[in-house]
């Protein structure tokens, strides 16, 4: 079963950060399936755009099934809405994203979502974030994925993990998204009343993805 994914960067002609990709899809593998072989997805890369930007989509499951490429285009986002869910569970990069689809939905006027579980900081429906004050970088401690990018950053000492609750984001100065695709402090949002609605909206789901 192909239920698994890795979104690659490609920018002219080369895959960014493929060796924590690798890592990823393998840990992956070992957790949910079992398996203990390594797979290098650089070996099941056909014809690779050689200029442009691009977005490159591994599917997987025990082996990689499926490998596309495609043009990306940032998607514009301006203001967050903070919403609820103790129970969503996207540890793994799934191609089920109902739960976060169902929390994208309850955005209102705002472009994305800030989702919050057991009261602190997570993730967007499409991101990681980082948090400023007074010139550090911290990144939720708890991610609902631990995205490749963010792996990258913590290695290099650019951002420090922290528990943010939900209740004290007035008090950091930005906020940044970003993943595979979109890099680090590429889109960042000054921390205000019209970037950041704290109306929190909560979700009780009946249970969490297997």
């Amino acid at each position: 079963m192909c239920r698994f994914i890795e979104t690659i960067q490609v920018r002219d002609g080369k895959l960014q950060n493929l060796a924590y990709h690798n890592r990823r899809m393998n840990e992956t593998r070992q957790a949910v399936f079992g398996m203990a072989d390594q797979l290098d997805i650089l070996d099941y890369i056909g014809d690779c755009p050689e200029s442009g930007f691009y977005k490159c989509r591994v599917v997987y499951g025990r082996e990689v099934c499926e490998v596309a490429f495609s043009t990306y285009t940032m998607r514009t986002v301006r203001s967050l809405r903070l919403v609820g869910s103790d129970t969503i569970d996207y540890r793994y990069k799934s191609t089920d994203r109902k739960e976060l689809e169902a929390l994208y939905a309850l955005r209102g006027n705002q472009d994305d979502v800030l989702i919050v579980r057991n009261n602190l900081l997570t993730d967007t429906s499409i991101a990681n974030v980082a948090l400023e004050k007074e010139g550090v970088w911290y990144t939720p401690r708890t991610p609902l994925l631990k995205g490749t990018k963010r792996a990258l950053l913590l290695e290099q000492g650019v951002l420090t993990e922290c528990d943010i609750p939900s209740d004290v984001i007035s008090s950091y100065s930005h906020i940044a998204l970003f993943n595979a695709m979109i890099d680090f402090q590429s889109l960042v949002l000054e921390i205000n009343r019209d970037t950041v609605s704290r109306v929190m909206q909560t979700v009780k789901n009946k249970g969490s993805r297997k």
